[in-house]
């Protein structure tokens, strides 16, 4: 368990330096000036959100809850976690407006990943089935 956890995290911190990566190819493309110490907290919040994220994996392992269940837990706890690490560094306004979007675009981002999760297991399970052996 712990092994898995560290991998998780680790992949987390992966994926979180690829949109780091693309972050900084932005803002070096677009000519923007950014500091160091800046680049430095925005680099460490993103590997935060990434472990987050490789973590949060495991309300998704079988425990008995409903996929109901698991996602509305999932997407309470992402949403928490991503204001609280977004207002404190910046990323999120801290006033009704900047709340407002970044939670709408929040749940469009969310809903994007979960219909594509939703479409590519329905896929999966359309060709487990197909497999199986037909009962005369």
């Amino acid at each position: 368990m712990i092994v898995e956890a560290i991998r998780r995290s680790m992949m987390g911190i992966a994926l979180g330096g690829i949109v780091t990566f693309i972050a900084l190819t932005i803002v070096y493309v677009t000519g923007v000036d950014a500091s160091v110490p800046q680049i430095w907290l925005y680099m460490l919040s993103s590997f935060i959100i990434g472990i987050y994220f490789g973590l949060a994996s495991f309300i998704f392992e079988d425990n008995g809850w409903s996929n109901l269940k698991k996602t509305v837990i999932h997407f309470a706890l992402s949403i928490v976690v991503y204001f609280i690490v977004g207002l404190s560094v910046g990323w999120v306004l801290f006033t009704l407006p900047g709340i407002l979007w970044t939670s709408l675009l929040f749940v469009f981002v969310y809903a994007l990943f979960w219909i594509g999760y939703y479409l590519y297991y329905k896929k999966v399970e359309a060709s487990m089935n197909a497999n199986l052996p037909k009962k005369d």
